[in-house]
C-alpha cells in the first residue's frame, strides 16, 4: 500500500485522519502551529502496479487550492518510494488517464467477493478514483457511482459481520483479520478512555469490539476501542466521501446553468425534489445579491423553502416546483445569452425582481386553468374576478408570504426599493396569463417598430412569458418529457370537470386528444411567434444600448464594454505623459483605438429556433402515427 505524503502548513491545529481502509497502521498526528511546510513520508509496500498507479493519479489531484475542499482531498494516499514518488509538480497526470479509470468503475463483474481480503484494497482505490475524477470535474455516471459506492458499503458490511460472528461464536482470529485490527498503543484508530465516560466506554466496547473475554488485559489497563475506531473512521471516509460526491456532482451539474440544454430533471433528481432552491440559491449568490441587498441568507432559504412547498401543495404533474425551477433557469439563460448581462442594462435591483418573479410565477398553482376556476365558481375566482384568477393569486400568496418576519426578503428594501420590486415583479406575473398572450406579442411588435426605447418591464415580461412556454425550443428528451407531464395534468383537469358535470375544455378529454396535433399547433401559432418576437426584441435592446454608448464616447471617455479598469500605475502614466504634452505646447494624438468606436455585436442567438424546427418534425411523424392508431381502432369497433 503506497504511503501518504502529508503537506501541512502553518495553522493552530490540525487533527489529520486516515482515509485508507486497507492501512490500520496508519498513525494519528497532532500538528501544533509551524511557520515552516513539513512533509511527513509513511513507508509502505505494495505489490500492485495497478493500485500504485490509481494512488498516483488520486494524489496527483490535490494542489493549493485543497485546503478549500473536505480534509479527504488533503489525504490521499501517495508513494513514497523513489520509484513511485507522484507529485504535483514532479507529474502531470492528464484528464485523459483519470477518465481510463473513470470508465474503468463500469466494469464491477470480476471484483473480488465483499468478504474477501483484497476487496478492501479494490474499494479504496475505486474511491480514490472517483475523488479524483470529481477534483477534475470529470463527470460520472450516477448509475456507476451508485454501484461503486453500493460496493463499498457491502465491504464494510462483510467486515461488520465478520467481527460480530467471531465475537459470538468465540472464533480464534485469523491472521490477516488480526493485522486488520491489531495496531500500536500509539496508533491513530486509538481513541484515549480517559475523553469518555466509563459507562459510554464500557457499551462502546461491547458493543462495537470483540467480546471482553477475548480481549487479554491486565485488570488495570482500560479497553482501548481499535474496531471502535476503525469503524468510525471507515465510517467518517464514506459518509465523507458521499457528501464530497454529491457536492461536487452538483456543481458540476450547475455550471450547465448558463445553457439553452440546462436539464432540470436531472438537478431535481440529484438534489431529491429540492431543484427549486438550488437553482434559484446558485443564481442569486452568483451574481451576490443577498450580500448587496442585504438580504439575510438564512431568510433566503426559508423563503425558497417555502415556495417549494406551495408548489408541491397540490402534487401537480406539471404546475410544480420543477417547473418554476425551469423558468427561473430560462429567463436568466435568455437575458444572459443575449448579453444584457454584460451590457448592465439591469440593476441589482432588477435583477432580484426578475428572479422572483420567475420563481413565484406559479406558486400554489391548483393545477387547473383560469377557465376551470370560473366555470365552477372558485373562491379565487371570486375574490378576482374572473380576471387572471391563478396569476393573481400566485403573486398576491408570495407577498402575503414576505409579510412574515421569517421569509421576508425585502426587509432592509426602502420604500423606493419595494415599490419598484413589487410593480415589476407584478408585471411580469400577470403577464404570463395566457389570455393576454394575443396582445402582448401585439404590443411589442408594435414597439420594436418604433424610435422610442422599449420599456424595460413590459421587455422582462414577455422574456418571462416566453420561458413559462419555452419547453418546445429545448432538446426533444425535456420537451417531451414536460409534453406528457402536462398532458397528464389537463386530462386530470377533464376527469375533474366531468365529475363536476362542466364541459370537458379543451385538451382534457384523455380519449379523444390528439397530443401530437395539439404540439404541432402550440409549436407554431403559440411559440415560435413569441420567440421570434423576443428575438427580435432583445437586438433592438441592444442596438439602443450600443448607439447611447457610441453617442457618448469621447476621448477621455472609452467604450464601456470593451475597457476594464486601469491600474494605478496606467492611469498615472497617462496623467503624466498628457501633462508634458500640455507644457511643451503639444497637441496630444490619441491612438485610434481610442477615438474609433470597436464595432459590437447586436445579433442575438436564438439556440431555440433549431429545436422548435426539429420538435415539430418530431411531432410531425408522431400525428402520422396518431391517424394511423386511430383508423385502426375505428375498423377493429365497426361490426
Amino acid at each position: 500500500m503506497p504511503g501518504r505524503k502529508i503537506r501541512v502548513t502553518s495553522c493552530s491545529s490540525l487533527h489529520i485522519i486516515g482515509t485508507s481502509l486497507s492501512n490500520p497502521a496508519a498513525k494519528s498526528m497532532k500538528v501544533s502551529a509551524t511557520t515552516n511546510t513539513k512533509r511527513h513520508h509513511h513507508h509502505h509496500h505494495h505489490s500492485s502496479k495497478t493500485n500504485k498507479t490509481a494512488a498516483a493519479r488520486a494524489a496527483a489531484m490535490v494542489n493549493h487550492d485543497t485546503e478549500n475542499l473536505s480534509p479527504i482531498f488533503s489525504s490521499k494516499s501517495k508513494s513514497s518510494d523513489s520509484t513511485d514518488n507522484v507529485g504535483v509538480g514532479d507529474s502531470k497526470i492528464s484528464h485523459e488517464a483519470i477518465e481510463q479509470d473513470v470508465t474503468n468503475l463500469t466494469n464491477l463483474n470480476n471484483l473480488p467477493s465483499t468478504n474477501a481480503f483484497e476487496a478492501l484494497q479494490i474499494s479504496s482505490d475505486r474511491l480514490r478514483t472517483i475523488i479524483a475524477a470529481l477534483h477534475c470535474n470529470i463527470l460520472i455516471r450516477k448509475a456507476d457511482l451508485v454501484r461503486n459506492l453500493d460496493y463499498v458499503a457491502n465491504v464494510l458490511d462483510a467486515v461488520h459481520e465478520d467481527e460480530t460472528r467471531i465475537k459470538q461464536q468465540h472464533i480464534p482470529v485469523a491472521p490477516i483479520r488480526r493485522r486488520l485490527m491489531e495496531e500500536d498503543d500509539g496508533a491513530l484508530s486509538e481513541i484515549e478512555p480517559d475523553s469518555v465516560p466509563n459507562e459510554v466506554r464500557d457499551w462502546l466496547t461491547m458493543t462495537f469490539t470483540r467480546s471482553m473475554s477475548t480481549l487479554k488485559r491486565r485488570p488495570s489497563d482500560k479497553p482501548k476501542f481499535k474496531s471502535v475506531a476503525q469503524a468510525i473512521r471507515a465510517g467518517i471516509m464514506v459518509d465523507s466521501c458521499s457528501r464530497i460526491v454529491k457536492k461536487w456532482t452538483l456543481r458540476i451539474k450547475l455550471k450547465t446553468i448558463n445553457e439553452w440544454t440546462f436539464d432540470v430533471f436531472s438537478v431535481n433528481e440529484f438534489t431529491n425534489g429540492q431543484c427549486l432552491r438550488y437553482v434559484g440559491f446558485e443564481l442569486m449568490q452568483r451574481y451576490n445579491l443577498p450580500n448587496k441587498l442585504h438580504i439575510s441568507i438564512t431568510t433566503l432559504q426559508n423563503f425558497l423553502e417555502q415556495m417549494e412547498s406551495g408548489y408541491s401543495r397540490y402534487r401537480n404533474p406539471y404546475h410544480n416546483l420543477v417547473h418554476a425551477a425551469d423558468v427561473l433557469q430560462t429567463t436568466y439563460q435568455i437575458i444572459y445569452n443575449s448579453g444584457l448581462m454584460v451590457e448592465n442594462w439591469l440593476t441589482d435591483l432588477e435583477l432580484f425582481a426578475i428572479f422572483v418573479a420567475a420563481i413565484v410565477h406559479d406558486f400554489e398553482h391548483t393545477g387547473t386553468s383560469n377557465n376551470f376556476h370560473i366555470q365552477s365558481r372558485s373562491d379565487v375566482a371570486l375574490i378576482y374576478n374572473d380576471r387572471a384568477v391563478l396569476e393573481n393569486h400566485h403573486v398576491s400568496a408570495a407577498f402575503r408570504l414576505m409579510r412574515q418576519d421569517e421569509y421576508n426578503i425585502l426587509s432592509e428594501f426602502t420604500s423606493d426599493e419595494y415599490k419598484n420590486f413589487r410593480h415589476l415583479v407584478i408585471e411580469m406575473v400577470l403577464a404570463t396569463d395566457m389570455s393576454c398572450h394575443f396582445a402582448q406579442l401585439k404590443t411589442m411588435r408594435s414597439l420594436i417598430s418604433m424610435q422610442e426605447n422599449i420599456e424595460k418591464a413590459k421587455a422582462l415580461a414577455l422574456i418571462l412569458h416566453c420561458a413559462d412556454i419555452s419547453h418546445p425550443g429545448k432538446p426533444w428528451d425535456i420537451h417531451h418529457t414536460w409534453t406528457q407531464s402536462l398532458m397528464e395534468e389537463f386530462f386530470k383537469q377533464g376527469e375533474k370537470e366531468k365529475e363536476l358535470g362542466l364541459p370537458c375544455s379543451p385538451l382534457c378529454d384523455r380519449d379523444n386528444t390528439l397530443v401530437a396535433e395539439s404540439q404541432i399547433g402550440f409549436i407554431q401559432y403559440i411559440v415560435e411567434p413569441s420567440f421570434i418576437v423576443v428575438g427580435d426584441m432583445l437586438e433592438k435592446v441592444l442596438k439602443s444600448l450600443v448607439a447611447a454608448d457610441s453617442e457618448l464616447l469621447s476621448p477621455s471617455i472609452p467604450n464601456r464594454s470593451m475597457t476594464s479598469s486601469p491600474s494605478p500605475s496606467a492611469v498615472s502614466s497617462t496623467e503624466l505623459n498628457h501633462q508634458h504634452d500640455e507644457q511643451n505646447g503639444l497637441e496630444r494624438q490619441l491612438p485610434s483605438s481610442m477615438t474609433t468606436p470597436i464595432p459590437r455585436s447586436t445579433i442575438v442567438r436564438r439556440p431555440w429556433a433549431e429545436y422548435l424546427k426539429l420538435n415539430r418534425e418530431r411531432w410531425v411523424q408522431e400525428a402520422e402515427e396518431e391517424r394511423r392508431r386511430k383508423q385502426l381502432n375505428v375498423i377493429e369497433e365497426e361490426p
